[in-house]
């Protein structure tokens, strides 16, 4: 496994007992990513640590850019660059004609929503902890056109409950509930909501989906057909190790035979066909803009083919082993309070600490090498107001991180608190 070769004083410094062959692969994705060398990078939730394999495809291309022009360096490129909707395609299970490139999740995720001709009285369904950017896009939607906004009620042991979706949506009627929006894995909390079972009640009753997979592609394996949604979106920066600035989004057969399409679309997903005429791009191409960023789209397609030869089912098993192991550390220290909810537990940790500020705590453990980045109320509304907190760490590992950066975590967390 890997693009690079683990040496003898990497291996020495891991300090771990792993199986020799779980050893080896996890010397060598240390090996392809030189921020390993220097940083202690629990915040994949936020932004991964590029492999070297992403990197190279992204200098590489500009460098091509500054040598020879954007345009041309594209145009040498356009296998590769039409390669890429294959690998993102496989990533999710889906056909690469169902595959658009967008500028992160959140584009994605409008493009779709702006698909809807919303009317005052229409109903979207949504979940208590969905992305916060995706609760002020419903509010917006609801101040300028009068639409209105349910929110399921959740289980309780956390995350949505399908039950109260199908309640909610058999009383509106599927006229009335235009859409069923979903963040699949939150900013916070370490909830894996049931979008699965949610897509099932969609599909029954005939209401079209749309799952935000943000914080779930590259972090565990995704099956489009399993979750019957009409839109999937996602971004390339998090747990898939990818650039920033740039993401993909899925769009159903379904959805593209309706004739679903941005609000604003452009030359690059429709065709001036006459005066008064445009004619759509037949693929899920229609959700692009005409200008890329092709460095970052040739970086995503690396880090998907990266992240395949990897193994979801792989990095999976490791971050969330990981993770368990952080709240268990952390459960064990005084006054901090882990506030992950849910049956099922993601690789995304997050704690409070009694009488301080998160902001504090990750300003200290950014002084010692750890990244981690800090929660706010303003992050997840009804999430943090229910549990009486303000701030909260979110410590997020991923595969290629090990028992010892964990251990070293939960040690300074525990130092700073007992000062």
């Amino acid at each position: 496994m890997g693009h690079g070769v683990a040496n003898p004083a990497l291996l020495s410094t891991l300090k771990i007992h792993l199986p020799p062959h779980e050893f080896m692969e996890l010397a060598h994705w240390r090996s392809d990513t030189p921020g390993t060398s220097h940083r202690n990078h629990l915040n994949n939730a936020g932004a991964s640590l590029m492999p070297q394999p992403v990197i190279d495809a992204i200098t590489g291309h500009l460098q091509r850019e500054a040598e020879v022009g954007g345009y041309e360096a594209a145009d040498e490129r356009a296998a590769d660059i039409d390669a890429g909707y294959g690998l993102l395609g496989k990533l999710i299970g889906a056909d690469a004609r169902n595959i658009a490139v967008t500028a992160n999740a959140t584009a994605g995720f409008v493009q779709a929503l702006s698909s809807f001709d919303f009317a005052p009285g229409d109903t979207i369904v949504t979940s208590r902890c969905d992305y916060t950017s995706n609760q002020i896009q419903y509010l917006s939607l609801q101040a300028r056109l009068g639409i209105n906004v349910v929110h399921a009620d959740d289980l309780p042991e956390g995350g949505v409950d399908p039950a109260s979706v199908r309640r909610i949506v058999s009383q509106l009627g599927a006229h009335k509930c235009r859409l069923v929006a979903m963040t699949w894995i939150p900013t916070n909390s370490g909830l894996v909501q049931d979008v699965e079972s949610v897509g099932a009640v969609c599909e029954e009753l005939g209401v079209p989906y749309l799952i935000d997979g943000c914080q779930a592609v590259g972090q565990i394996p995704i099956d489009v057909e399993r979750l019957r949604c009409d839109y999937l979106s996602a971004t390339a920066r998090k747990f898939l190790r990818g650039p920033r600035g740039i993401g993909f989004m899925f769009a159903s057969d379904r959805a593209l035979e309706r004739g679903d399409h941005p609000l604003f679309v452009d030359m690059r997903g429709a065709r001036w066909s006459a005066p008064d005429r445009y004619e759509l791009d037949p693929t899920a191409r229609r959700f692009e803009d005409w200008e890329f960023p092709h460095a970052l789209v040739l970086g995503q397609s690396a880090a998907a083919r990266y992240a395949l030869d990897v193994g979801i089912s792989t990095a999976s098993a490791r971050a969330w082993s990981l993770a368990a192991r952080l709240r268990a550390g952390l459960e064990s220290i005084p006054r901090v309070r882990v506030l992950d909810r849910g049956s099922v537990r993601s690789a995304i940790v997050t704690a409070a600490i009694d009488g301080m500020d998160a902001r504090d705590v990750v300003r200290h453990l950014a002084e010692r090498r750890i990244n981690t980045v800090s929660s706010l109320r303003e992050f997840g509304q009804f999430d943090f107001t229910e549990k009486g907190v303000d701030t909260a760490i979110r410590y997020s590992p991923h595969y290629y991180n090990t028992e010892a950066e964990v251990d070293a975590a939960i040690d300074a967390t525990s130092y700073f608190v007992s000062r």
